[in-house]
C-alpha cells in the first residue's frame, strides 16, 4: 500500500501532452509574438503587403491586418487567440487591427521580462488591466471634438486611413467620396444623435480603368443582362420583386425511372412542364411586378413568357446585391412565388447601360437613401485591395461621425498617454507598478515600427518623440515622408479615438488571457491512423502543431 501511495496518479491517457507554469506561458507568448510579428511589418503608410497563397492557387496581396491573419493556415490555438483581437477590432472599429495585434505581442514580450523577475502572472494582469483603463481615459481626455458636419477632418481621417493601401494614390478622390458616401446615409435619431447606417453603401469593383475613374452613384448597380433581348429595360416608377427560389421546373428529390408506351405519354410530360412554368411566371404577373430579380436561375422557356408579359428578368444576382435592393427599394425577399403578394414588391426607376452591361436602380421612396460605391482598379487585385482599403476606411469615418471624436496620427496619441502612464504608475503600489510602466513601454511600440517600417532610426524618432511631449506638444508625431517631428494633426494625420481605444483594450484584454494560462493539456489522435503516422506528436493541433508557430514570425 505504501508503495503505492508513493507513485504519481497518472490521470491523463496515453497520448496525452501537458506543458505546465513558465513552460506553458513561455509557449503561449512565443506563438502570440509570432503573430505579431507576421503583421508589424504591414504598419503605417510605409508598411510592407503579404503575397497569401491558398491552398486552391488563389493569391491575395495585402497590408490588411486582419485579412493578412485570416488567410494565413495557422493551426495554433493561442495564436488563433490573438486573431481574434484582430476580428474583435475590424468589427468594432473598422480599422487599426494591425496595431492591437503589434501592441498584444508587444505586452507579452513586456510580460515574459517581468516573469523572469518572479513577479507573478496576477499581479502584471492587474497592473495591464489598470494601465488599459487609465489609458482609455486618457485617449478620452487628449481626443479632440469633431462636428458630422466637417467634411474637411472627415476626409483627412479617411486618407489617413487609406495611407499606406492600395487607395493611397488616389486618396483626395476617394477620400471625398466616401465623405459623401457616409453622409448620403447617416440619419438623426430621436436623442439627435448622428447613426450612420453603412447597409445602405454598397461597394462594386469593376477592372480594366484606372482608380481615379471611381464614382458614387445614387442607388444600386446590378451587374446582369436581361434574361431575354425582348424585355424592356428602362422604368421610371418600376414594382420590382426579389426572388431566391429558382423559376424552373421543379425536380423530384430522388432519382426516378418511368416506362413509357407512347410519344404521347412524354408529350403530356412536356407540356405539364410548360404548365408549371406558365404558372410560375403568372404568380410573377398577378402581383403587379415589373422587373424580377432572382438570386437562381430562370428557365428559357420562362424567360420567353416573362418577356411577352413585359416583364424584365435577370438571374443568378449576388445575394449581397439582392440584398442591398430590399434595403433599398423597401422589398421583401420571396422564397416561395405561390405566396408572393403585392405587398412584396418595392419601388424603384431602372435604367439599363449597354455600354457597362449593367442596371442602375435607384429607389424612389422618401426613406430610400442607399449610394453604391464604384471602384475601379486596372487588375483584379488591384480592385480587391482597393475595397478592402475604402471599406476600412468607411468604418473609420462613419464612427467618427457617430463618435465624435479624433486624435493626432503619426505615434502622436502612443506616445502621449505613455507619457502619461508613467506618472500614474507613480501612484500605483505594489508591483503592479512595474506592470503599469510595462505597458507604457509596449505602447510606443507604434512610433517604433512606424519608424522602422519607413527606414528611421526607431531610437532617434523615439527620442525626440518624447522630448517634444514632455516640452508640453502632444500632436508631436512622426512624419514618415520625410523623417521629421511635427504636429501630425495640422499636417492631416488624425485617427477616430474610438478606434485607438478599442485597441487598446482589446490587445490587454488578449494578453491577460494569455498570461492567465499556466497549463495547457492537449489530448492525443484519438484515431489509430494518428498512433501509426507518428504518434503523440502526430496529434492535429496537439503540442507537435504549436510548437510550429515559433518559426512563423521569422518565415514572414
Amino acid at each position: 500500500m505504501s508503495q503505492q501511495m508513493g507513485q504519481p496518479m497518472v490521470i491523463l491517457g496515453d497520448d496525452a501532452q501537458r506543458v505546465k507554469d513558465r513552460d506553458a506561458q513561455s509557449h503561449n507568448i512565443a506563438a502570440a509574438r509570432a503573430v505579431a510579428e507576421a503583421v508589424r511589418s504591414s504598419l503605417g503608410p510605409k508598411g510592407m503587403d503579404k503575397m497569401l497563397v491558398s491552398s486552391m492557387g488563389d493569391v491575395t496581396v495585402t497590408n490588411d491586418g486582419v485579412t493578412i491573419l485570416q488567410e494565413m493556415d495557422i493551426d495554433n490555438p493561442t495564436a488563433e487567440m490573438i486573431i481574434e483581437v484582430a476580428e474583435t477590432q475590424e468589427d468594432e472599429a473598422g480599422d487599426g487591427t494591425t496595431t492591437a495585434v503589434a501592441i498584444a505581442g508587444e505586452l507579452l514580450k513586456a510580460a515574459e521580462d517581468l516573469l523572469e523577475r518572479d513577479i507573478h502572472p496576477t499581479a502584471v494582469i492587474r497592473g495591464f488591466h489598470m494601465a488599459s483603463e487609465q489609458a482609455r481615459n486618457e485617449v478620452d481626455s487628449i481626443a479632440t471634438e469633431v462636428e458630422p458636419d466637417d467634411e474637411q477632418l472627415l476626409r483627412k481621417v479617411a486618407e489617413t486611413s487609406m495611407t499606406g493601401k492600395g487607395a493611397e494614390l488616389n486618396k483626395e478622390l476617394l477620400s471625398q467620396l466616401i465623405v459623401d458616401a457616409v453622409r448620403a446615409v447617416t440619419v438623426e435619431n430621436d436623442e439627435g444623435e448622428h447613426v450612420v447606417d453603412l447597409d445602405y453603401v454598397n461597394l462594386e469593383t469593376q477592372t480594366g480603368s484606372s482608380a481615379s475613374e471611381s464614382e458614387l452613384l445614387e442607388g444600386a448597380i446590378v451587374s446582369k443582362d436581361p434574361v431575354h433581348p425582348d424585355m424592356p429595360t428602362d422604368f421610371s416608377d418600376a414594382s420590382l420583386l426579389l426572388v431566391d427560389e429558382p423559376i424552373e421546373v421543379e425536380e423530384a428529390d430522388v432519382d426516378t425511372q418511368l416506362s413509357v408506351d407512347s410519344p404521347d405519354q412524354i408529350q403530356q410530360f412536356l407540356d405539364q412542364e410548360e404548365a408549371q412554368l406558365k404558372e410560375k411566371v403568372q404568380q410573377i404577373v398577378d402581383t403587379g411586378a415589373d422587373v424580377v430579380f432572382c438570386q437562381k436561375g430562370i428557365d428559357d422557356l420562362a424567360q420567353h413568357y416573362l418577356a411577352k408579359e413585359g416583364v424584365l428578368a435577370a438571374r443568378r444576382v449576388k445575394k449581397s446585391d439582392i440584398g442591398f435592393l430590399k434595403e433599398l427599394t423597401g422589398a421583401r425577399i420571396v422564397s416561395s412565388l405561390g405566396s408572393a403578394t403585392g405587398e412584396d414588391l418595392g419601388t424603384a426607376s431602372i435604367t439599363r447601360d449597354d455600354d457597362e452591361e449593367l442596371f442602375y436602380v435607384e429607389g424612389t421612396d422618401e426613406q430610400a437613401h442607399g449610394v453604391t460605391l464604384l471602384l475601379r482598379g486596372s487588375t483584379e487585385h488591384v480592385a480587391d485591395e482597393l475595397e478592402r482599403g475604402l471599406t476600412d476606411a468607411l468604418d473609420v469615418v462613419a464612427q467618427t461621425v457617430a463618435d465624435g471624436r479624433v486624435l493626432a496620427g503619426g505615434g502622436a496619441i502612443e506616445v502621449e498617454v505613455a507619457r502619461r502612464l508613467r506618472d500614474f504608475a507613480d501612484s500605483v503600489s505594489g508591483r503592479e507598478q512595474l506592470a503599469v510602466e510595462a505597458y507604457a513601454d509596449s505602447i510606443e511600440l507604434i512610433p517604433r515600427v512606424l519608424a522602422e517600417n519607413a527606414g528611421i532610426d526607431s531610437i532617434d524618432t523615439l527620442v525626440d518623440l518624447r522630448s517634444a511631449h514632455e516640452n508640453g506638444d502632444e500632436h508631436a508625431g512622426l512624419n514618415v515622408f520625410g523623417g521629421s517631428i511635427e504636429d501630425t494633426f495640422e499636417a492631416g494625420v488624425v485617427e477616430p479615438a474610438h478606434a485607438k481605444e478599442q485597441a487598446l483594450s482589446s490587445a490587454s484584454e488578449a494578453a491577460n488571457l494569455v498570461l492567465k494560462i499556466d497549463d495547457i493539456i492537449s489530448a492525443g489522435d484519438l484515431s489509430t491512423e494518428g498512433e501509426e503516422d507518428g504518434g503523440p506528436g502526430g496529434a492535429p493541433g496537439g503540442m507537435g502543431g504549436m510548437g510550429g508557430m515559433g518559426g512563423m514570425g521569422g518565415a514572414m
